[in-house]
């Protein structure tokens, strides 16, 4: 049973949240600002989950539910907290009348923070008037602040999982929120709602998908955020042409989403396995795996454009070792820390590592470009990524 003073104490933490973002930079628009002061965000995370203290006996992190029956303070909390909930894992929908920790277990559902859900927003330049489809409903809060600050008319949204959109619609409805809702994979659009001022994806998809331009009047802009298999990110706002085709510059920041299920990565088995079909030869590596798996801005830019050169290529860690796969060729490389420099063993059709360090050093020479320096450009013969001073680097057909 919620506490009599709920709305009092939900209204005072809201008003500190928009307080908050707008101190630090993230509420520019007073528009903006008024629709998050609005907006009750516990309405649409009734139950989440969030990281214990410590991980279990196994090293897995342990994701403790949280509730208001469970924990009202912690939960009402962190639902005005400027932090992305976990929702749901591996598409499991969780019971939150009787939830359970989570061990381990891939987010395949969440709340994205409310300084990140604004931020795209104000970069897809959505104004007052603009037909809009939303892709990746997930719990609604985001499509209640785009109700909030544009009106619900215009408004769709769509959700690749039904018992997901199930909740978002209760919540929306309830909080007198009525944008059109669908059950509906945003890989594809949504075809009865077209055309679009602005196409924007809570999701990340490893090409553009051509049902989004196609579904996007020329002139119109789509917002989204490209990945793949290395998970690597970049965000890129386009805008379509009449033609059809597409162009536009990345965007600053690290920024990442969870992978559109369709194009979620493949299993690849055993590492070991891999491994022990490598020629036992090693050369020494012209750059470390670090490169591109620090958690730095610029390895977070690098691991994007590395995945550009390997578009098919997995990689894990086991032990000292880091593993690459891919399934499609059949290739596959193994990086040994040496003396002093990392080793690589590489097989199959492609020379995965090889075609890393090319870009790597391609980018160092060039000055270590930023995202801000590249264009995508979309059109009927592919997806390219270009740069002034770097060879095209072209995205997986979609």
């Amino acid at each position: 049973m919620m506490p009599a003073d709920l709305e009092t104490d939900a209204h005072r933490l809201r008003q500190a949240m928009a307080k908050d973002l707008t101190e630090v930079g993230a509420l520019a628009d007073p528009a903006w600002r008024a629709a998050v002061e609005n907006v009750p965000r516990h309405v649409f995370v009734p139950g989440f989950y969030l990281p214990a203290d410590a991980r279990d006996g196994q090293g897995l992190t342990a994701w403790e539910p949280v509730t208001a029956e469970l924990d009202y303070g912690r939960w009402l909390t962190a639902a005005y907290s400027d932090t992305t909930l976990i929702t749901q894992f591996d598409g499991d929908e969780p019971d939150w009348r009787a939830p359970t920790t989570r061990h381990g277990g891939a987010p395949s559902s969440s709340s994205t923070l409310p300084s990140l859900v604004v931020r795209m927003w104000a970069d897809a330049d959505v104004r007052e008037g603009h037909t809009v489809l939303e892709i990746g409903t997930g719990t609604g809060y985001s499509t209640a602040l785009a109700c909030e600050r544009l009106g619900s008319a215009n408004l769709t949204s769509v959700e690749v999982d039904p018992r997901r959109l199930e909740q978002a619609a209760r919540s929306l409805y309830g909080s007198e929120y009525t944008p059109t809702l669908a059950v509906a994979d945003g890989l594809y659009g949504y075809w009865p709602e077209a055309s679009f001022d602005r196409i924007v994806a809570a999701c990340s998809f490893r090409s553009v998908p051509p049902a989004l331009l196609a579904q996007t009047r020329p002139g119109g802009k789509i917002l989204l955020t490209l990945s793949g298999w290395l998970y690597g990110y970049a965000r890129v706002l386009l805008t379509v042409g009449a033609d059809g085709t597409a162009e536009g510059d990345l965007l600053g920041g690290t920024v990442s989403f969870m992978s559109a299920r369709t194009h979620a990565p493949p299993a690849f088995g055993n590492p070991a396995h891999w491994a022990a079909g490598l020629p036992e030869t090693a050369r020494l590596a012209r750059h470390a795996p670090e490169r591109i798996t620090a958690a730095t801005e610029e390895a977070f830019h690098l691991r994007f454009l590395a995945q550009c050169a390997v578009p098919d290529t997995q990689m894990v860690t086991v032990g000292n070792n880091v593993h690459l796969v891919d399934v499609v060729t059949g290739s596959a490389a193994t990086l040994s820390p040496g003396e002093g420099q990392w080793e690589v063993r590489e097989g199959g059709p492609t020379r995965l590592w090889e075609r890393i360090e090319r870009v790597l050093s391609a980018y160092d020479e060039a000055g270590r470009p930023g995202p801000e320096t590249f264009t995508l450009h979309v059109h009927d013969t592919g997806q390219h990524l270009r740069h002034p001073y770097l060879p095209v680097l072209p995205l997986p057909r979609p």
